[in-house]
């Protein structure tokens, strides 16, 4: 889990570097929309989910045969490819102001209750790389399903610095 809160004086992608991340081009959508749109100083990131360097989805039920663990690692890796949507939509992660809110989206058995923790796996990601800029408000919710049964989508909405 999250080991650096507070890299404000590091760059993100030396960051990335650091932890030993190499962004994934950022994913095509996978219907009739687009990955990011921008309206003024905010871009709002379409949902993405736990898409592997092979193109491999992770897929399954939270709670049911999926572990809070491995949601979690889901989760972290959906946000990987989230920064790549940031970095594809802004030329360089250094542009971003702050991350303003997340919504998590989880797979999840009806009696699963721990949503929370298997969006901390995007959370502290964005800790991680951003510093405080990645600090940011979150909503956590299950859903009876989701696209292709992937394990977790998660969306944002990035607040970009003054140009």
């Amino acid at each position: 889990m999250s080991n650096n809160q507070n890299p404000t004086s590091t760059h993100p992608e030396q960051r990335l570097a650091e932890l030993g991340i190499t962004l994934p081009p950022a994913p095509a959508p996978i219907a009739n929309f687009v990955t990011h749109i921008q309206e003024g100083n905010l871009v709002f990131l379409s949902g993405q989910g736990p898409l592997d360097a092979n193109g491999v989805l992770s897929k399954g039920k939270v709670g049911a045969g999926v572990s809070v663990q491995q949601a979690y690692d889901d989760a972290r890796l959906t946000g990987i490819n989230l920064l790549a949507v940031m970095k594809d939509a802004l030329g360089d992660l250094g542009r971003v102001k702050r991350v303003v809110k997340l919504l998590g989206m989880v797979n999840a058995a009806p009696e699963f209750c721990d949503h929370p923790a298997v969006i901390n796996g995007c959370s502290d990601l964005f800790n991680d790389v951003l510093g405080a800029k990645g600090v940011h408000a979150r909503s956590a919710v299950g859903m009876g399903s989701l696209p292709n049964q992937i394990t977790v989508e998660i969306e944002a909405i990035i607040a970009l610095e003054d140009a």
